[in-house]
């Protein structure tokens, strides 16, 4: 019986971190998207409308992936 229980303890860690590995990836595939839809929307914005928001070209991928000065 003690057997049994040891394997239901190791299946459930099992299936903890299974589903922490596909949570974390789903995570990170929405960031990545999140990043890529911001990106593409300042790059099509001019010089002039960029420098209205206080921002420049060279700022695009700190604030697409919110790593700000």
């Amino acid at each position: 019986m003690a057997n049994v229980q040891t394997n239901l303890a190791t299946s459930s860690i099992l299936a903890g971190r299974v589903a922490s590995f596909f949570h974390q990836s789903f995570n990170t595939a929405m960031q990545w998207n999140a990043a890529r839809i911001t990106r593409n929307s300042l790059s099509k914005l001019s010089a002039r409308e960029l420098d209205d928001i206080g921002l420049t070209f060279a700022d695009i991928d700190a604030v697409a992936t919110h790593k700000l000065r």
